[in-house]
Formats: C-alpha cells, structure tokens, sequence
C-alpha cells in the first residue's frame, strides 16, 4: 500500500470534466485507489464519489492505492492532477 500527499493543481479543481477524467485515469489500474479529504475516504474509480469531495485548485488530498500496480497508479494520478 502506498499513499501520497498530491496538490490539486488544476485550475478548474475537480469539477465534473475533470473528475471524469481523474476517474478514467485511476480505472486504468488493478489497485483500490482512495482519495482522502479530512474526515472524508472515497473510491476514486467512482464518479459519484468523487463529486462528494467538492475539491478545489490548490487543495492538498491523500491519494491510497495498494495492489500490484499502486505505484505507477499514484505516479499517474499525480501526473494528471499536477499537469493539467
């Protein structure tokens, strides 16, 4: 298991569009991925979930991901959110 602190660097944060996209990315993997927002543990293969978070451009989320590819998983999703 792995888990990382990643800065939402996108300007738009995670509205729709993106976290559809974030879903994509995160679905692409074997591994349960988790996005953790203070008090608050999603999957993130789930658009509804991720909505839930309401996150903003410049917020710090906790990204978990434990399976046989968790480590190119969090690179990627991080690569996304810290590029776009």
């Amino acid at each position: 298991m792995i888990k990382k602190s990643i800065k939402i660097e996108l300007p738009s944060g995670l509205e729709a569009r993106p976290v559809a996209l974030l879903v994509q990315v995160a679905s692409q993997y074997e591994s349960k991925i988790h996005v953790e927002v203070e008090q608050k543990r999603v999957n993130a293969k789930s658009i509804m979930g991720m909505m839930t978070l309401g996150l903003e451009a410049g917020e710090e989320i906790m990204v978990e991901a434990d399976g046989t590819d968790e480590a190119v998983a969090i690179e990627d999703i991080e690569k996304y959110l810290s590029t776009h």
